[in-house]
């Protein structure tokens, strides 16, 4: 359907988006084609769905700058996803699926199946400190995205993470930094940090960027949303040191000092993400900070963060290595630099193996494209149907004048076929008994790891700071079954106190109601006794807990 050697590569902003067509050239490399850039026209606290925003934006790009349907490539942004990033135990590979989604289940604040996920190994599988990035988003926002691009005639293919494709960015264009270098993304109603130093690789969302300045300058001058963007992009420079554009202009020195503080604002922030790099990856403090994003170019905003971090500061160039066409204006490339570093990193994505792949597309949309491919194997099924019938039709008409062999001949075949059938239905019962067989099996394996779910869900609902000493069953009158479990344990005071200070109730009916809020036991759970130990700071405690299911002995 589509030229093999053109894609679209697409990042959508809140308050605008870009879209560039890239092929691939002979050496390997993504060669620009064209780009444009789309308004996405809404006021910060306008609550209207942004949907038929985005649609129209696109569709007017593309029109504008002569772009056709292509396979799509696009992001979300980083302030809609969750990026955790764990440590695993070396695992042989083909369990390593299996670990990482444990994680994200214990990692993701939302429930698993309300979000899509992806990971990227961090480090080599033999490595004895094995890391991974999880990165997750919300179904509905993603989709929410996808439905705008697909109202817009194209289909993606790649739904990545903005921060991720300028990190691609980043390390394509500039292979030779050994040092820790810092990408600040300051967009319009977000700014993403993202930090590269060997494999290690580490991002974080702050929610200061251009829209607080333009809130600021709303609130100040009582004005909307589309008036105080103008004077943004008319007076906004970052000041020095108390100087700003003096009494002859009193519009612009007010801005300049709202710009001032938000930006000083936004340093605060940064410096609080490098300090957690520090202590809690294991990072470096950045030797190179790269500026990018459509928020990035306020005059002075170099120096004021080069004067701060005391470090050198310089804008990202997403074409340090990449062709750019020659149809496409160099100048205008030149202005738009900073609003085109992840286009940049998608288009690597279809040409090279980048050092984050991360894909987020939904699931309805994968089973769609599914669908889609298998129509031809429909039709080409239909048509042998109607090719068979025909044939049916021709052999009939043709057999008319000879009814009598054909009576003949059909005796014969009827004769055939209930001796088939016999035997159909011979191997029918074989195969029912063979099910059965099935099914007692599958009944033996779950009723041997029905303790083991249980036990894993009796450690899941344990507070921290507590344990469980021993579990003795109860049994039926009959004792055929096991109906309860009589489960002794500790805690240590401090901890339970903390557990019941957060939750509002006693620590250990906290662990209580956990238990009873699981399906696999009842509200008949119940806290026997509990009696502490002054002498070890700790608590003992029976409980009876009774299993929704009962457990047969037999």
């Amino acid at each position: 359907m589509f030229d093999d050697n053109r894609i679209l590569a697409l990042n959508i902003g809140a308050g605008s988006l870009s879209l560039a067509e890239f092929s691939t050239e002979k050496s390997g490399g993504p060669v620009m084609l064209a780009y444009g850039i789309g308004k996405i026209a809404l006021d910060i606290d306008n609550e209207t769905d942004a949907s038929a925003y985005i649609v129209s934006a696109i569709q007017e790009v593309m029109q504008e700058h002569g772009m056709r349907p292509a396979p799509l490539y696009m992001t979300v942004s980083g302030q809609a996803v969750f990026p955790r990033y764990v440590k695993l135990p070396p695992v042989a590979k083909d369990k390593i699926v299996q670990i990482i989604r444990y994680e994200a289940e214990q990692n993701v604040p939302f429930p698993i199946d309300e979000v899509v996920w992806d990971y990227q190994l961090l480090s080599e599988t033999d490595s004895e400190d094995l890391s991974a990035m999880l990165v997750a988003v919300k179904t509905e926002n993603v989709t929410r995205l996808t439905d705008c691009v697909a109202a817009a005639g194209l289909e993606p293919e790649i739904v990545d993470v903005a921060p991720m494709a300028l990190y691609n960015t980043l390390r394509y264009n500039y292979p030779n930094l050994d040092k820790c270098t810092m990408i600040l993304d300051i967009g319009a109603r977000s700014s993403n940090l993202i930090f590269s130093e060997g494999s290690r690789i580490f991002s974080r969302s702050i929610p200061v960027a251009g829209n607080t300045i333009t809130g600021e300058i709303m609130k100040e001058f009582e004005i909307p949303f589309a008036e105080a963007e103008e004077l943004k992009l008319a007076h906004a420079f970052v000041s020095f040191g108390g100087v700003y554009a003096g009494p002859e202009n009193e519009t612009a020195d007010l801005v300049s000092k709202i710009v001032r503080n938000v930006i000083t604002r936004l340093h605060a922030e940064v410096n609080r993400s490098i300090n957690f790099y520090r202590s809690q990856q294991g990072g470096q403090s950045p030797s190179l900070i790269l500026l990018t994003g459509g928020s990035s170019i306020i005059p002075h905003l170099d120096t004021f963060f080069r004067e701060k971090l005391k470090v050198e500061v310089d804008y990202l160039n997403p074409f340090a290595s990449v062709t750019v066409g020659e149809s496409v204006d160099t100048a205008r490339v030149e202005q738009d630099l900073h609003r085109l570093g992840e286009v940049t990193g998608l288009a690597l994505r279809r040409a090279l193996t980048c050092p984050v792949e991360i894909n987020l597309i939904p699931p309805a949309l994968i089973k769609r494209k599914d669908f889609r491919r298998r129509i031809p194997f429909f039709a080409l099924a239909g048509v042998a149907a109607i090719l068979t019938m025909l044939c049916w039709w021709i052999y009939f008409y043709r057999m008319g004048g000879m009814r009598k062999n054909t009576l003949e001949r059909a005796e014969e075949r009827i004769r055939e076929l209930v001796v088939t059938r016999k035997d159909m239905e011979a191997a029918a019962r074989k195969r029912s008994e063979a099910e059965d067989n099935m099914r007692l099996l599958l009944d033996v394996v779950r009723l041997r790891t029905r303790w083991v779910e249980i036990v894993g869900e009796l450690h899941k609902s344990t507070p921290e700071g507590v344990w469980i000493a021993s579990l003795r069953p109860e049994f039926d009158p009959r004792r055929t079954r096991i109906v309860a479990l009589e489960v002794s344990g500790r805690g240590f005071e401090d901890q339970l106190r903390k557990l019941g200070a957060e939750e509002g109730s006693p620590p250990l009916a906290v662990f209580r109601d956990r238990l009873r809020a699981s399906p696999r036991f009842t509200n008949e759970t119940e806290l026997l006794k509990t009696m502490p130990v002054p002498r070890d700071a700790q608590q003992v405690f029976t409980m009876r807990i009774v299993l929704s299911e009962p457990v047969p002995v037999d």
